[in-house]
């Protein structure tokens, strides 16, 4: 149980990334971008492929991020240059990318057993960690990577990615160009998203043409989740959030399969997850306006009350 515990984690973990990504596009751009489904088994092949071939496996990530920041620029310039809608240029860049990743790979699958992967160079340089030497180091570089995303959309660029998302006519008016926005928000989030990719890959020692079906729902469960769990009231919440819904997504999955779910069913238990953390994050915000205005509305009452009471006084 223990082990099954820290590996649904560490997997959260990992996924975090894919799911950091997600958020850039899903609430920061306002961006439905399904080139993720293509981008995740992109950083996947890259990675394989390139340890295979005998690089290092910090290059190799290094080189699926970049392949990842490629396929998100494509289908930005397809959006903006091409005038295609958003979610038909994801759809695009998403199938060109199939049959990219079987040219990369030159087949459906590439194992990596007995290759050198960096979490067994993790293993063997915090060996005095074991078994947490995997969860402490990919730990430790997602809450830097969230750090870093937190800090660059702070920055100019950052604040106008999001207002961008926010308001496109408005910045626009501004002379920003929302264009070259767009195609940096596309390309930082699919950079993420084969980083995480590149690193699941390794993590379960093998890259599969199949490994990003649907990963664009399990990046929205994770984010949807996380922010009705802990809450979005600012970037730096949201970004922590969505790294606490990757690991309760992973650790509910555990639990399922714990429990005797059928595999074959774990699509449909991500889409109801889906579907209850929507319905019940709407449930939430209503809530809280109901709040809001009721609290606004007792003061003006309690004042219409008193102002009544001096008029019949006065009389």
């Amino acid at each position: 149980m223990l082990y099954a515990l820290t590996g649904s984690v560490e997997a959260g973990v990992i996924y975090a990334l894919m799911a950091l990504g997600v958020y850039l596009t899903f609430r920061i751009l306002d961006f439905p971008d399904l080139t993720v489904d293509g981008s995740f088994a992109t950083g996947g092949a890259v990675a394989a492929v390139m340890i295979t071939n005998g690089y290092s496996p910090l290059l190799a990530t290094l080189g699926a991020m970049l392949a990842g920041c490629v396929a998100g620029s494509v289908t930005g310039l397809l959006h903006t240059k091409g005038k295609i809608n958003t979610l038909l240029s994801g759809i695009i860049s998403m199938i060109a990318l199939y049959s990219i990743n079987l040219r990369i790979m030159g087949k459906a699958n590439t194992p990596l057993l007995g290759a050198d992967t960096l979490f067994t160079e993790i293993s063997s340089f915090l060996s005095s960690l074991q078994p947490l030497s995997i969860l402490a180091a990919v730990g430790v570089s997602v809450l830097l990577i969230k750090w870093a995303i937190d800090w660059f959309l702070d920055t100019e660029i950052g604040l106008a990615i999001r207002a961008t998302g926010d308001n496109t006519k408005m910045i626009r008016s501004f002379s920003a160009n929302t264009d070259n926005m767009k195609i940096i928000g596309l390309s930082l989030s699919n950079g993420l998203v084969a980083l995480s990719g590149a690193l699941i890959a390794q993590y379960q020692e093998f890259a599969d043409i199949s490994m990003g079906i649907g990963i664009i729902i399990i990046g929205l469960a994770s984010v949807i989740m996380g922010e009705a769990i802990f809450g979005h009231s600012s970037i730096r919440r949201a970004t922590f959030a969505v790294i606490g819904g990757a690991i309760v997504y992973r650790l509910i999955i555990m639990f399922a399969l714990r429990i005797g779910l059928d595999p074959n069913d774990l699509k449909l238990l991500t889409a109801f997850i889906v579907v209850i953390a929507l319905v019940s994050s709407r449930m939430i915000d209503t809530w809280k306006d109901r709040r809001v205005r009721t609290t606004k509305e007792e003061p003006l009452a309690a004042a219409g009350q008193g102002a009544r009471g001096e008029s019949h006084a006065e009389t």
